[in-house]
C-alpha cells in the first residue's frame, strides 16, 4: 500500500486539529513491532488523526519508522516534530445493521395548550409517547387498548 498524498493546505489543517491531541500509541525501545503496528492501525480506524510517541533518540530511525508506518498502514504523514509523529487516515464509514424485527421507539410530541386568559402565552410541553400509548386531543397520554378481534356470530338455522 502507498501512503496517502495530501496537499500543503490539507496537511496544515490536520496539523492544527492534532495540536491538542495526546499521543495514543507509544513506540518503545523494541522499535516498530507487530503489536505497535496493530495498535496504530486500530487507533487510526477509531480516531482518524493520531499522535505516536517514539522513545528512541535517533532521528533517522524515527524518520524511517514514520515512513514505514505510513506505507504499511496506508496513512498520510502529517508532521514529525521531535519524538512525536502525527498520522492521518480517513475513518471508515460504519454501516449499521438493520434489525427487521425491531419496532419503532418512543416518539416525541409538542403539546401546546392555550391559556384561559387572553394575553398569556400558550403553555408548551414536550411529551414522550411509547409504542403502547396514544396521545389524546387534550394532550393527555393514555395507554392504548389492545386491538379487538372481530367476532362474528354464525347463524345456526
Amino acid at each position: 500500500m502507498a501512503a496517502i498524498q495530501l496537499s500543503v493546505a490539507e496537511r496544515k489543517a490536520h496539523r492544527a486539529e492534532a495540536h491538542h491531541l495526546d499521543p495514543v500509541v507509544m513506540v518503545g525501545n523494541e522499535g516498530l513491532t507487530a503489536a505497535v503496528k496493530k495498535e496504530t492501525d486500530a487507533a487510526l480506524s477509531a480516531h482518524g488523526l493520531i499522535k505516536v510517541r517514539v522513545l528512541g533518540d535517533d532521528r533517522e530511525q524515527r524518520e524511517a519508522m514514520f515512513q514505514q508506518l505510513c506505507e504499511e498502514l496506508n496513512a498520510a504523514p502529517i508532521q514529525h516534530i521531535g519524538k512525536l509523529l502525527v498520522l492521518w487516515r480517513p475513518k471508515p464509514t460504519k454501516t449499521k445493521a438493520e434489525d427487521e424485527d425491531r419496532k419503532p421507539g418512543p416518539r416525541e410530541f409538542k403539546v401546546i395548550k392555550n391559556s384561559s386568559r387572553g394575553g398569556q402565552r400558550p403553555e408548551v410541553k414536550r411529551v414522550r409517547v411509547l409504542g403502547n400509548q396514544r396521545l389524546t386531543t387534550g394532550g393527555i397520554v393514555k395507554k392504548s387498548k389492545p386491538k379487538q378481534k372481530s367476532v362474528k356470530k354464525s347463524r345456526v338455522d
